[in-house]
């Protein structure tokens, strides 16, 4: 434990392991108050959490950690979610209502053992990525206090990012959980739409609406979300969308990058030469990228303002801004008012339209593991904002806002350092209920950029060595063909939930087959020992519910049955009839269908 109680980072890591030193959790809630008065900026905060409650909190975790996963860990909410007995403000002082009860996410922190010690402040009523249209004074961007902190979580991240508690929740609708993470050099992950339940939370556009977290890491991220997700039965807008543990990564993954044509920088070589870093990164960790057009999705993109989605923040607050439209501030109000012009043609249209898209360029999936992009083109100045708050902001917005509508997870973290030092960070996006790949790929690229986090200065952890874990409702899924990963068929194991265990051979009692047809397939079958080879495969663990549905996709004479693994397991697996391979090329020299594929492609 460090010797001076202002020295300790609030990380997760460094907290279990005060803990088990003894330290009191009072003493960290007093750290964390004294943080806050010492601090050099009033914007990060509206409204603080009563000192003595939130020590009479810590004191009734009593003395020492019972397992649950944010025992004694100090948190903070953005002032559009609720928290009992606090006034929840939206930034908007004349919108604000004193909550009786805790929003579900806060609910659920809480009974982790986190702790509140306060609601931040925010782009008023959740509009805007800039982090500077609030009555009260705009945080101060932890990197750089001449850059904006990003919004609308503004004040969530600029608190983690400075020291002052562990994670922070947040909202994102457009990108507001992910241009405050990577302007502040901290992670910020934004789960799949419903993931999170958005009971007692002000609405934005409801069904793009997600509760978010912000931390100094992504396994600390990645705890928290699995604290407050899970499926809500009284939110209409909740989904029962799994969360297994932070497992590891593929040994192949096939990464989406934004072409020449689609890559938007503002202009700035800095921030194409520092993303152009990261992905080099990403080659080294194993991954094949591969460019593709990002324009359909920029066009999504300018859906969330330019149409009538924008019509969803209208009514949000109509009773509101109806009754007192000058009470807003006049960017939010500006918004705000251009979404009484559409009518309900427009908004059918727009949501006809959607559904459209969402199939269309949901396809990537079957292609692609993850997508990279810069979290935005260019950091901005708050001065330059102030003179352009419009453009700039939707600039700000370019690799965001498509994410939401289109029912896409994903993280944001630090990305390489620009070269001028100014933050420059990346966001991992996946398909729905990939927020554990995403993150697992997410965790690599921040340990390999070696950035500092936030103003604390010091540098992400190095990645846990994390035992595969299987969940109870899982089953083990051994594959030897095209369903490994980074192969073609990979997509049929991913998109029904399936996450990558390990990578294990055979014991010696196989041979290997390539089955011919439209396409060829990998015929594995036991032999005799001693007239086998051990063959390369991949461990999966796929939700049972799942697996009828992918059987039913696997033809004659390809079959599933129990295999044998040098490992000493024995799970379910891809077999072949031994009729089936009988005149076909026997492929066993080879040790795995991947390189019997590899050795034909260089051929």
């Amino acid at each position: 434990m460090p010797t001076k109680l202002a020295d300790l980072p609030l990380d997760l890591a460094a907290l279990r392991a005060a803990y088990a030193d003894g330290l009191d959790p009072v003493a960290v809630v007093d750290e964390v108050f004294d943080r806050i008065a010492a601090l050099d900026d009033p914007g990060v905060f509206i409204t603080l959490a009563d000192r003595e409650q939130a020590r009479a909190a810590a004191r009734a975790l009593g003395a020492r950690p019972d397992g649950r996963a944010l025992w004694g860990v100090p948190f903070a909410v953005k002032d559009n979610i609720d928290v009992a007995g606090l006034p929840t403000t939206c930034a908007c002082p004349d919108f604000a209502y004193t909550a009786r009860a805790d929003a579900v996410t806060v609910e659920r922190a809480k009974a982790a053992g986190a702790i509140v010690v306060g609601k931040t402040n925010l782009d008023q009523f959740a509009t805007g990525l800039v982090g500077v249209r609030t009555p009260y004074p705009a945080p101060k961007n932890a990197v750089d206090p001449e850059l904006v902190p990003g919004g609308s979580s503004s004040g969530s991240a600029v608190a983690v990012a400075r020291g002052l508690v562990s994670f922070a929740l947040g909202t994102d609708t457009a990108g507001s959980g992910r241009v405050p993470a990577g302007l502040n050099n901290i992670v910020g992950l934004k789960p799949t739409v419903g993931a999170t339940p958005s009971r007692g939370v002000v609405p934005a556009v409801r069904m793009a609406d997600v509760v978010t977290v912000f931390a100094q890491t992504v396994d600390d991220a990645y705890t928290a979300y699995s604290a407050i997700g899970g499926y809500d039965a009284v939110d209409a807008f909740s989904r029962d969308v799994a969360i297994p543990p932070l497992g590891a990564l593929p040994p192949k993954l096939r990464i989406a990058v934004p072409d020449a044509a689609s890559r938007r920088f503002g202009g700035s070589a800095e921030a194409a030469a520092a993303f152009d870093a990261t992905l080099e990164d990403l080659k080294a960790l194993g991954a094949e990228l591969t460019p593709f057009d990002l324009e359909p999705y920029f066009a999504v993109a300018r859906m969330l303002y330019e149409d009538a989605i924008v019509a969803s923040r209208y009514d949000a607050i109509r009773a509101f801004f109806d009754a007192s439209p000058k009470a807003l501030h006049p960017v939010t109000r500006a918004i705000t008012e251009s979404g009484k012009r559409f009518d309900a043609a427009n908004a059918f249209h727009v949501l006809y339209r959607l559904t459209e898209l969402r199939r269309e360029l949901g396809g990537l999936w079957t292609r692609f593991d993850a997508m990279i992009v810069p979290t935005y083109p260019r950091p901005h100045t708050v001065a330059d904002v102030l003179a352009d708050p419009i453009a700039l902001n939707s600039e700000l917005g370019a690799y965001t806002n498509f994410v939401n509508l289109l029912d896409f997870c994903a993280i944001a973290t630090p990305g390489r350092p620009r070269a001028d030092a100014k933050p420059a960070g990346v966001t991992l996006i996946g398909r729905a209920g990939a927020d554990a790949l995403v993150a697992a790929i997410g965790e690599a690229l921040h340990e390999a950029g070696g950035v500092p986090v936030g103003s604390i200065g010091r540098l992400p952890p190095k990645r846990p060595k994390r035992a595969a874990a299987i969940g109870p409702d899982d089953m083990e899924l051994v594959v030897v063909g095209a369903h490994l990963s980074g192969m073609a068929l990979n997509h049929e194991v991913t998109s029904r939930g399936g996450r990558f265990l390990r990578a294990v051979d055979t014991k010696p009692c196989y041979r290997l087959y390539a089955v011919p047809g439209k396409i060829e397939r990998p015929g594995l079958i036991r032999v005799p020992d001693g007239d086998g080879a051990a063959i390369a495969t991949e461990v999966w663990a796929l939700p049972r519910a799942a697996f009828g549905d992918f059987a039913l996709g696997v033809g004659a004479p390809l079959g599933f049955g129990t295999l044998l693994l040098a490992d000493g397991t024995t799970p379910k697996g891809f077999l072949a009839e031994p009729e089936g391979v009988r005149g076909t090329e026997d492929i066993t020299g080879f040790g795995g269908w991947r390189a019997y594929v590899g050795s034909k492609l260089s051929a």
